[in-house]
């Protein structure tokens, strides 16, 4: 059987006050688990998994230290012993023990540990996801909150102070399905008891379609379309990426940004599509060809098609900020793109893509094909997308009535 490794380790992200969460971190079969031990200190005082003298009651922590890897070690011989195939998910419960259930176990904290894991895992895009929320539970109620104060009252104190602090529908729903979800984890790994529930009585699903999606039209596609963009060099590539999109049955942006030559055969394009892993062959329209060319021009010695990503050896750190950054760029010149073609509405990379699904439906395509060209995984999720077509239907068919 596998022997297992354990040591005492600091997180690799600081607080905003320069301290850093100590971890019980435990390997086994190349997976690691990071488990908080409710201890934090500043980076210079700590060395060879000890505290050392400039911290504040080092000796009596590292006392305690000394006691959870002891306790870390015998639970391992026990499993061993036993001739168990532990997980560390069996090890994590093994060591918080019965007791974690009625402790009063600190909800950032947990927050922390949930975010080093993500981060360490390359999962940048969840970890700051659940790093907004976090900060933004901080400045509700600050830092020692624990996971019993957590219920229906307080759910709903949170959502106004957000809604006071400027947040929506949409933003609201954001975060308490993040604050849901790491409720979830502390449940699934044992640390709080099943019940109470806090979420069982506050709906998040009443939060949801509270914001009206915007398509561009047809003529607003034609507006943009008639743009002379050699008037407007510096919006080149965001006007490219619009059009590659639109045609590309609103591929989304950061698919766009990871496609390379090699996707290209022929005359189609085939990618995998980051969100869904589903696998994507769209053939290559006279508009698409067009910028392709453009690109094959300029993209000397490169992979990629697009000027994105210049780097094919960025870790998930990298990656994530490169994504963001450019994303807001395009976004913020989509705007300006707009107001040159005389289009009464923001463009952002999301509005393309529901604007080819609401065009498709006015040229007569059925639901369920605009479903399959997105990639949806049912026709419901292509139908909200639809929302607003219906409206606009609706609203013709009502003027009828002045014929009367």
């Amino acid at each position: 059987m596998t022997n297992a490794s354990i040591k005492i380790v600091l997180g690799s992200k600081p607080m905003s006050n320069g301290y850093h969460t100590v971890y019980l971190s435990v390997i086994k079969n190349r997976k690691r688990k990071n488990i908080s031990l409710g201890l934090k200190c500043l980076k210079e005082n700590f060395g060879n998994e000890q505290f050392t003298k400039k911290h504040n009651d080092y000796k009596a922590e590292n006392l305690l230290l000394n006691n959870y890897k002891s306790r870390a070690n015998q639970i391992i011989r026990d499993f061993q012993l036993d001739n168990l195939n532990y997980t560390l998910a069996d090890f994590e419960v093994k060591f918080r023990g019965t007791d974690a259930i009625e402790k009063d176990i600190n909800v950032i904290d947990f927050y922390n540990e949930i975010i080093d894991e993500m981060t360490r895992s390359g999962n940048i895009s969840n970890a700051r996801a659940y790093q907004s929320t976090r900060d933004s539970i901080v400045k509700f109620k600050g830092k020692k909150i624990k996971f019993k104060d957590i219920n229906t009252t307080f759910l709903e104190k949170y959502e106004v102070f957000l809604r006071e602090n400027g947040n929506q529908n949409g933003g609201i729903s954001f975060k308490m399905r993040g604050f849901k979800a790491l409720f979830n984890k502390a449940r699934n790994r044992q640390i709080i008891p099943k019940n109470p529930y806090p979420f069982e009585n506050y709906k998040v699903s009443k939060l949801k379609g509270a914001t009206t999606k915007r398509a561009l039209t047809i003529e607003d596609v034609k507006k943009v379309l008639k743009i002379n963009i050699l008037e407007y060099p510096h919006l080149q590539n965001t006007f490219n990426y619009f059009l590659f999109s639109y045609y590309c049955r609103g591929i989304n942006f950061i698919d766009m940004m990871k496609l390379k030559w090699s996707n290209i055969q022929g005359e189609n394009i085939y990618y995998t599509r980051s969100k869904t892993k589903r696998q994507f062959v769209i053939r290559i329209l006279e508009p698409v060809s067009l910028i392709l060319n453009y690109y094959r021009k300029s993209q000397i010695n490169s992979q990629f098609i697009f000027p994105i990503l210049v780097d094919e050896n960025m870790n998930p750190t990298q990656f994530a900020n490169r994504r963001i950054n450019t994303l807001k760029k395009f976004n913020n010149d989509l705007k300006e793109l707009a107001k040159i073609a005389g289009v009464d509405s923001n463009i952002s990379s999301y509005v393309i893509r529901h604007s080819y699904a609401t065009n498709m439906k006015f040229l007569g395509v059925s639901s369920d094909i605009i479903s399959q060209s997105m990639g949806h995984s049912n026709v419901e999720i292509t139908q909200s997308y639809l929302k607003e077509f219906e409206n606009v239907t609706l609203d013709i068919e009502n003027e009828k009535l002045l014929d009367l």
